[in-house]
């Protein structure tokens, strides 16, 4: 398997991850009678349950990107050392972003943030100059 379709897998694989953290973290967060029911009223999640749903929404605001870089990468077989550079990037970086949002350090998320982002571009312009 080429690695733009191994970088889909373990996208894949983070997704999962991501939804699990979120959804433990608000059970928690707001006990199994709510999590469990209907969900017809709102509910406050405590401090970390936040975090979690927030670096999950900034996760599926990026995911796309990489899926569809890594899918024009693939399918005009372009296998460059840019674009394998930004796969490893995008991930590594994604990797450690749920970890850094979670620990609430400052400017620790938003520094892996620019790391992984920085994997995108890597991939467009890896995917352009081709």
């Amino acid at each position: 398997m080429t690695l733009p379709l191994w970088g889909l897998v373990c996208l894949s694989i983070l997704a999962l991850i991501h939804v699990s953290c979120d959804s433990f973290l608000l059970k928690l967060s707001v006990g199994n009678a709510w999590t469990a029911g209907p969900r017809d009223t709102g509910v406050s999640r405590n401090a970390l349950a936040g975090r979690a749903r927030r670096a999950f929404t900034n996760f599926l605001e990026t995911a796309p990107v990489f899926i569809s870089l890594a899918l024009v990468a693939e399918l005009a077989s372009l296998h460059s050392a840019l674009i394998s550079a930004g796969i490893y990037t995008y991930l590594g970086g994604r990797a450690l972003y749920l970890p850094a949002y979670l620990s609430g350090v400052p400017y620790l998320r938003t520094a892996i943030w620019l790391i992984a982002t920085s994997g995108l571009a890597a991939m467009l312009a890896g995917v352009l100059l081709a």
